[in-house]
């Protein structure tokens, strides 16, 4: 891929969709990781500094403090406008009131944060009318590894269909800070989760994976050409099947049979 043509192609798409939408400006929720230092990036270049809302919205004591830095270097040095506010509150609020919650459950809990946070960037989408930019990549995307109606609950996806190593390469074209580049991908959901280690390979090799897929190669080779074993390829695979309803929209129960 040309990097540079496909960073001229999601500028484009960016500033059609608010077209299309009506609406001059849109939100990013930059965490301080790579995907939404790119997306605010090119939003940017798309919209304009002064139509570009960031929003970090970190948890005290869960996310890393260098996020929080990081998150504020990205938007000083866009010169957006930018607001950090800390979910912890309204998470414990949810947890209190709800009966038989369970704080110990991370997975559970970092799937509410998600959605939490994804409520408060259409909040303030609303509130300025405009969209919400996601900053989900083509990886992601593929294995379903963000929350439904958390992260992937946005009105428009700009790197949706570059690889997590494309997304790497774009953002060091892109001017991205290369202490962000570097860090360790995370969704920062819980006390030293990393993405690598909760996927179980580097976004390398899983990438090799998914294009070799993709592109009608047999799992055998694959495996053998990506250095995994066959039952780590099929966990995998089966991580891409069991997401499918992730990436459609909920089905309907269909009446035509028996409409008059």
């Amino acid at each position: 891929m040309d990097i540079l043509q496909a960073k001229e192609k999601i500028v484009d798409f960016i500033r059609k969709k608010c077209e299309d939408a009506g609406v001059t400006g849109c939100v990013v929720g930059i965490s301080g990781g790579v995907d939404s230092a790119l997306v605010a990036h090119l939003a940017v270049e798309a919209l304009g500094s002064e139509n570009v809302l960031g929003l970090h919205l970190p948890e005290l004591n869960v996310t890393p403090p260098e996020d929080v830095l990081d998150a504020t270097a990205v938007a000083n040095g866009l010169g957006i406008e930018f607001r950090t506010i800390d979910i912890g509150g309204i998470v414990q609020t949810y947890l209190v009131n709800m009966p038989g919650s369970d704080p110990a459950n991370k997975y559970v809990n970092g799937n509410l944060k998600a959605r939490i946070r994804m409520s408060v960037l259409y909040y303030y989408a609303n509130l300025g009318s405009r969209l919400v930019a996601g900053t989900g990549n083509k990886t992601e995307i593929l294995l379903g590894y963000y929350t439904k109606y958390g992260d992937g609950g946005v009105d428009l996806e700009p790197i949706g269909d570059l690889y997590k190593t494309e997304v790497f390469q774009m953002a060091e074209v892109t001017g991205v800070p290369g202490g962000i580049i570097d860090k360790s991908p995370s969704a920062a959901l819980w006390e030293g989760q990393t993405d690598e280690n909760e996927l179980g390979h580097s976004y390398a090799t899983i990438d090799n994976i998914l294009i070799k897929m993709l592109a009608g190669e047999e799992a055998g080779e694959v495996a053998l050409e990506c250095g995994v074993s066959e039952a780590e390829l099929d966990k995998l695979l089966q991580r891409v099947d069991s997401n499918m309803h992730k990436r459609m929209m909920p089905p309907v129960g269909d009446l035509a049979d028996i409409r008059i």
